[in-house]
């Protein structure tokens, strides 16, 4: 497996173009006291450059979420007695995702029974390039063959408890013991039964994040402790699906991620020191880290 260690470059906007242009996100998130890392998710992909960022949120969440997104396109969808998304929104979710170019599957959406249902129907059925991170990768932790049966490309962005979930080690420790031979060998075990026209990458979180695919591995430097605060993955899967919908391949969309990310951080940390950082501060550093990174790239 070779290691990477240059990044990609982002193509610079140009003249005459619109919000199509610049991709059309779906995120599929949120449940009653979850519905934070909806909004941290959604307003992420905005801030990293998406043209357009629909949420689909349970509907009784709905007027919740439209007024704390502004900018952002909100989607009643069909819920269960718990208010969380029910499997009579399978029609009008597919629906959504032929009006959008990937979609982020997870955050905050409970692990309430029907709702993990639904999730894994959705991920053998869903025809976009898909980021799958929370609860989605916790429905996904005993049911890991349905990786198998994706359509198109797919992201995961699990922590090492979740890591530990998808492998069957004992524990987080055990992942952190080796996380690059981890993350390669769970890559190569679902990509050698998946064939070679689909793309699994995995983004194992944490100090030092590791994006893997089959034959790839990077190793990020960006980062510090005062981002081990709830929310900051909701943001990563944000940050990542938005370069994904600008046209990035997904290896590269979650290596530029992961560095974009721990950046914003970075800067978040100077300004509100690491103790006091939240994850909200981080997308407020977005612009920050992307001009920073433009300006190291020349």
């Amino acid at each position: 497996m070779v290691q990477v260690k240059k990044l990609p470059e982002l193509t610079p906007r140009k003249k005459n173009t619109h919000k199509g242009s610049y991709g059309r996100v779906l995120v599929l998130a949120g449940s009653p006291g979850l519905t934070g890392a909806a909004y941290l998710c959604s307003k992420a992909a905005l801030r990293s450059g998406s043209g357009i960022v629909t949420l689909g949120i349970p509907e009784s969440l709905n007027l919740i979420m439209e007024t704390k997104l502004t900018c952002v396109m909100t989607y009643p969808l069909p819920e269960t007695k718990a208010s969380t998304l029910s499997n009579k929104g399978r029609k009008d979710i597919l629906k959504l995702c032929e009006s959008h170019d990937v979609v982020a599957l997870g955050p905050g959406l409970s692990q309430q029974s029907e709702t993990r249902e639904l999730i894994l129907w959705l991920i053998k059925n869903i025809d976009r390039t898909m980021v799958i991170d929370a609860d989605a990768i916790n429905a996904i932790a005993n049911n890991v063959n349905v990786l198998h049966k994706t359509k198109k490309d797919v992201v995961l962005t699990p922590h090492p408890g979740e890591m530990s979930r998808l492998t069957g080690l004992r524990s987080a420790k055990d992942v952190q013991k080796g996380r690059v031979n981890t993350a390669a060998h769970f890559v190569k075990s679902i990509q050698k039964k998946s064939g070679d026209e689909k793309k699994l990458v995995l983004v194992l979180k944490g100090d030092k994040t590791i994006v893997a695919d089959y034959e790839k591995v990077y190793v990020n430097r960006t980062g510090n402790p005062g981002m081990a605060t709830a929310g900051t993955g909701d943001v990563l899967t944000g940050i990542i699906v938005s370069l994904i919908g600008q046209g990035l391949d997904v290896f590269d969309a979650s290596q530029l991620g992961v560095y974009i990310h721990g950046l914003a951080g970075d800067i978040a940390a100077k300004k509100k020191g690491e103790l006091s950082m939240i994850a909200s501060d981080i997308i407020d550093c977005l612009p920050d880290a992307f001009i920073k990174y433009e300006k190291e790239r020349r």
